[in-house]
């Protein structure tokens, strides 16, 4: 996309006062620099009031700084599309910039994307929505994707979503929601193959960072694989990097590395449940600094958010395995320093019948303080509440322990019930504290 091939929205007729309605004249530039085979579609500095954008094939979005674009208050300029959300396929509300089956897209600059989400959060608190609210960017089946640099706030839901696409690339970004504005999620691609997050500032209402793959039964439930995330700080939120819990299409080989947590309710959060099927496996997490996040490391296998009186989920015995049954495997935390964690060190929960396998804590500090009300350390069926809790491991085959360093816990170290092949060295206190109950 040269500057050649530039086209400002205001040629067509945007306005950019901050009350105009701008939505049609942007689209319109972006479908005539489809139509001419691609290009870069500039907002100049100003106000760009819009419902939902749809980017065409080879159609960059460039914000110049001072630009802004606000999406409209009107429910009715966010038209419905059939796209998957938490899972599954609906209709929903079309995001507020969007493409579908296109390549070389994206939005670019220093500009920023308001969602003016108060509305919207208001009417899914009163339950008077029929479909799921508009996400503020999605990327749906599209190849070569770039978000670079521009500012992303007051999202409806969740942020930035690329879905089944390949080759995405997110760096630079800032994204902030209020604390308690519901499931704005910052950044969550889905079933997407070859993903980069670099260098965004995250601070939202609900997981900053979640991988996921789908809900199992859907036609396409496949893979969130090579997924890289680097030099990002993340505050606030359920979790820092989360995965899952809709996981039935498998997330593999991910990468977690120098980046700071600040007070996220769980740093690095895996979770799942009976019936989702899929697995978890080769993750690497490494180089990072967690700063009063509630518990540093959960691995969920009994996840009951919206499932809480499902007797499957909740039943911490052995059931039969079956292609519903999840899995966590080959997973890697080192060089982590936890400080000022509240109600535990670890909360690692495998099922019965598929223990978590093969995880690893190298070169772990985890620091306990604070005075913090005892709440469970992780939205499990039957988990116990807990504050400044040691190292809970249920259900683990294959544990590796070293230089493990403790500090600031009530009561034990550890506690360790069928965990079996535990191999540790150099930890501080030693496992050898509490007698494993197998």
């Amino acid at each position: 996309m040269s500057d050649a091939r530039s086209v400002s929205a205001k040629t067509f007729g945007a306005k950019g006062d901050g009350e105009s309605a701008d939505g049609a004249a942007i689209q319109a530039a972006i479908d005539a620099a489809g139509a001419a085979g691609g290009g870069e579609v500039s907002l100049s500095p100003g106000a760009y009031v819009s419902g939902s954008l749809f980017l065409r094939e080879g159609v960059l979005l460039r914000l110049e700084r001072g630009a802004i674009l606000l999406g409209s208050r009107d429910p009715r300029d966010y038209p419905l599309v059939e796209t998957r959300w938490e899972g599954r396929t609906q209709l929903a509300h079309a995001p507020l910039v969007g493409a579908t089956g296109v390549s070389r897209v994206g939005i670019a600059g220093g500009g920023a994307i308001d969602g003016r989400g108060e509305e919207w959060w208001r009417l899914f608190r009163e339950g008077v929505i029929d479909h799921p609210r508009p996400r503020l960017v999605s990327f749906d089946r599209c190849e070569g994707v770039l978000l670079d640099g521009f500012e992303a706030r007051n999202s409806p839901s969740w942020t930035i979503h690329p879905l089944r696409s390949r080759n995405v690339v997110i760096r630079g970004l800032s994204i902030v929601n209020p604390p308690n504005s519901p499931n704005t999620d910052g950044i969550d691609p889905e079933s997407c193959s070859a993903v980069r997050i670099a260098d965004c500032f995250v601070s939202v209402g609900d997981d900053c960072i979640a991988i996921k793959s789908g809900i199992q039964g859907e036609a396409q439930s496949l893979p969130c694989e090579n997924v890289i995330v680097t030099g990002c700080v993340l505050e606030r939120g359920h979790g820092g990097v989360v995965l899952g819990s809709e996981m039935s299409g498998g997330i593999r080989d991910v990468v977690i590395a120098d980046c700071v947590f600040r007070g996220t309710d769980r740093g690095i959060r895996m979770k799942t449940r009976r019936g989702r099927g899929g697995s978890v496996e080769r993750v690497r997490a490494t180089s990072l600094v967690m700063d009063r996040t509630l518990c540093p490391f959960t691995i969920n296998s009994h996840y009951g958010c919206g499932a809480w009186n499902d007797a499957t989920i909740a039943d911490r015995g052995y059931r039969e395995v079956d292609e519903g049954t999840p899995s966590f495997a080959d997973i890697s935390f080192a060089s982590i320093s936890a400080n000022g964690s509240l109600l535990a060190a670890a909360w690692l929960d495998g099922l019965a019948e598929m223990p978590i396998r093969g995880l690893s804590f190298e070169d772990v500090s985890i620091e306990l303080c604070g005075d913090a009300e005892r709440a469970p350390a992780e939205m499990s069926t039957g988990a116990p509440p807990l504050s400044r809790a040691g190292f809970h491991a249920y259900n683990v085959s294959g544990l590796r322990l070293h230089n493990l360093r403790i500090r600031g816990q009530r009561g034990p170290a550890y506690t360790l019930e069928s965990c079996h092949g535990l191999r540790y060295a150099f930890c501080d206190p030693s496992p050898r504290r509490v007698l494993p109950r197998l």
